[in-house]
């Protein structure tokens, strides 16, 4: 069956839209959370892997092994230096630096592989860029933790796109649920270390934080981040990028509804530029994307 990765990447993005409201509804340490988050998803994973992929585990080149590893571990500390950023500033301000990938992919893409950025990519890019600057305009706090939030979530932007770009590099070559399950667990183990080395308890937590837990494996990783590394062997890290900087939208509209966090005028106007730098983007990716047939899921 041929599916567009478009439509696939604006279901995932709005899937990870709900990962900072769950986030926010634990009572848990960033790092626990992060850890049960990705414990869960590799978990719910194991039966269709060994029933149907196990197999490809032999095929896989030392390389990609490395790779594979590379990818793991940037994806948990990701979690773990954004889910602690939403302890220090507010959903929007998080979510809004956590999704300024293009600066990074646009650099990423053309370094490692080299590839060509149009102006026309470029422009869009930062008209989205733009719109995530104004919803934060109105909700930025420049002082003390606040701060310390605000750099924590972007330097956990830069390691969701380096996530992202080494699974550029390796996705064209292995199946969706190996390359899936491989990362999640070396990040699941990744987390368990580092939530054993600095003394994290793993238990016990009210039923709500396990209930959340679920609930992030299910939505913005499985559905999410999944849908994300499927649409890896079509379309490029930075197209990906461009698509996730809609989720401080979603996320602005469910803390809205779920956390009573006020929308303010900066986040409408913001999100109506964000739009329409995705929209414009997207159209002109739609020449490149007819030139590729669709692929299987």
């Amino acid at each position: 069956m041929k599916i567009n990765p478009y439509v696939l990447i604006g279901i995932g993005v709005v899937a990870v839209s709900t990962s900072a409201i769950l986030v926010k509804l634990a009572s848990s340490p960033a790092p626990v959370t992060a850890f049960y988050r990705l414990f869960f998803s590799t978990v719910l994973m194991i039966p269709i892997f060994l029933l149907k992929y196990k197999v490809e585990l032999k095929r896989i080149s030392k390389k990609d092994w490395l790779y594979s590893v590379a990818a793991g571990v940037f994806l948990a500390f990701h979690f773990i230096l954004w889910f602690e950023s939403l302890n220090y500033t507010s959903v929007t301000s998080s979510t809004v630096l956590v999704t300024l990938q293009p600066l990074f992919a646009f650099l990423g893409t053309y370094f490692f592989f080299k590839e060509k950025v149009r102006f026309s990519a470029v422009a869009s890019g930062f008209l989205g860029i733009s719109g995530s600057v104004v919803i934060a305009w109105g909700d930025f706090k420049i002082s003390g933790m606040a701060l310390y939030g605000d750099f924590l979530a972007l330097v956990a932007c830069a390691m969701v796109t380096a996530y992202l770009l080494v699974g550029q590099n390796i996705r064209k070559r292995l199946s969706l649920i190996t390359y899936t399950f491989l990362v999640y667990s070396i990040s699941t183990i990744t987390l368990f270390l580092y939530v054993i080395i600095l003394d994290y308890p793993l238990s016990p937590y009210p039923s709500n934080d396990w209930i959340v837990f679920v609930l992030l494996a299910i939505v913005p990783t499985l559905l999410g981040h999944t849908l994300f590394n499927w649409s890896l062997q079509w379309v490029s890290t930075s197209t990906i990028s461009m698509a996730i900087l809609f989720e401080p939208v979603g996320a602005a509209i469910l803390a809205y509804f779920i956390l009573g966090e006020h929308i303010l005028w900066t986040q409408v106007i913001g999100g109506v530029i964000i739009i329409t730098g995705i929209g414009l983007y997207l159209l002109n990716e739609r020449k490149r994307y007819s030139h590729v047939k669709g692929g299987m899921l």
